[in-house]
């Protein structure tokens, strides 16, 4: 249950960043457009999120077409992750295995530079 409103509440920062931050609506345009999910190893939790030129769109469940996933073992370690998505704790979690990254790896430094202007 707290991994879905981490998640939920996820879509909702990406969405007030789209809004209150014009940095972070050049960056989503200069970097293209990104669709990532982030969900559990069983996909029984899931959530996948779209920045794009004209906003940001979040909904459950993982469809096909996503062009990075992130896949946590349990929902204890998404959620430590979540609160903290450094690229140190992103190195972390895949070195003890708790996180796995399914699609595009060179999305990965989109998204992380992405999710820097949610810290602001």
């Amino acid at each position: 249950m707290k991994l879905r409103f981490v998640l939920w509440m996820l879509g909702q920062l990406l969405k007030r960043a789209w809004r209150r931050q014009p940095e972070f609506r050049d960056a989503v345009a200069e970097k293209g457009p990104l669709h990532f999910g982030i969900g559990l190893e069983d996909l029984s939790v899931a959530r996948h999120y779209h920045l794009h030129a004209d906003g940001v769109e979040a909904g459950e469940g993982l469809p096909i077409s996503t062009q990075l996933e992130l896949r946590f073992r349990d929902a204890d370690a998404a959620v430590a992750f979540l609160k903290r998505p450094s690229p140190r704790h992103f190195r972390e979690a895949l070195m003890s295995h708790r996180l796995r990254v399914v699609g595009d790896v060179a999305r990965l430094d989109t998204l992380q530079a992405l999710l820097r202007y949610l810290r602001r």
